[in-house]
């Protein structure tokens, strides 16, 4: 099923003589939108009594109670979504379906395909580490606020993640095609932008730059499944089930989300084989069970084309 879409996800919008340079343009509006989204949040920073003293509004966030700052790290993607929406159909005069897949429709089976493999092998993961080391956890479930982050999460994580993907596994990876006409270079080019862009994660701090590896391979391994699958079904459905796993199941004193989940974890974070086992074991395995599901082919040929 996959091979009758053929390379068409970049070639089906570089072919109409489209300019790289509306592309900018349209980077800029939900540059500028996402901006007017974070007025909550900051308004929220700058009426903190102690955010004169304290220069990290991530510590400032930690604070407050936790739902409240999920909300508010999650609204600025909420209301950025219908503007991509305005800008791909009405400023590039295409379908919105295109953003997403060289398909007719959508395939919202995929994207449930990977949302449950990834949320499986995430949940998997997790309780293996709980039973291993349950003196590294705290349970924490407490029934009225986790209800509140259960409805924050499962409305509004995914609009998050599927913002993140449309712009970088979408309109990115489809922009710098017009410019390039191939699928290599624009590939690695929004895999180093995704990565960058989480520079600023608590994480970074606390696991240290390297961590920053695991930013560019993750958007690297959904730009390879993109192109490959020519549709970014599959890396909405990653995407989403990574971070309501995250959100829902267990969270950090150090991690970006910062949750009412059913877990926390004490234990103190390291680097190394974490990540390698992460970039070139379980990505690659799934991987393998998208190629082996979809029947892709040509693979080189799927990630080099040039048009």
């Amino acid at each position: 099923m996959g091979n009758s879409f053929y390379m068409k996800f970049l070639e089906q919008v570089a072919t109409k003589e489209k300019s790289f340079i509306d592309y900018l343009k349209g980077s800029v509006i939900f540059i500028f939108f996402h901006f007017i989204g974070q007025i909550p949040i900051s308004l929220y920073l700058i009426f903190q009594n102690d955010f004169a003293t304290q220069s990290d509004p991530y510590a400032v966030l930690s604070a407050a109670p936790s739902n409240l700052s999920l909300f508010l790290i999650l609204f600025p993607f909420v209301f950025t979504f219908p503007f991509i929406y305005w800008v791909v159909v009405r400023m590039h005069k295409q379908s919105f379906t295109s953003l997403i897949s060289a398909r007719k429709t959508i395939d919202w089976n995929r994207i449930l395909f990977s949302f449950l493999l990834w949320g499986g092998v995430s949940l998997l993961l997790v309780v293996t580490d709980y039973l291993l080391e349950p003196e590294a956890y705290q349970w924490n479930f407490k029934p009225i606020p986790f209800l509140i982050l259960f409805f924050i999460a499962i409305l509004m994580i995914p609009i998050q993640t599927t913002v993140e993907e449309l712009i970088f596994r979408g309109y990115l990876l489809q922009g710098f095609g017009v410019l390039f006409k191939n699928r290599w270079l624009p590939l690695l080019l929004t895999s180093v932008i995704f990565g960058m862009l989480h520079l600023w994660n608590p994480e970074i701090d606390k696991l240290g730059i390297h961590l920053i590896w695991y930013y560019i391979g993750t958007g690297l391994f959904l730009g390879i499944i993109t192109l490959l699958d020519d549709g970014m079904e599959l890396a909405i459905g990653f995407h989403a089930a990574n971070n309501l796993i995250t959100a829902l199941l267990v969270t950090a004193s150090w991690t970006a989300f910062q949750t009412e989940s059913l877990l926390i974890d004490f234990s103190e974070p390291s680097l190394g084989m974490e990540l390698l086992i992460t970039l070139l074991v379980i990505y690659p395995l799934l991987g393998f069970v998208f190629y082996y599901r979809y029947k892709w082919k040509n693979i080189w040929t799927q990630l080099t084309h040039k048009f």
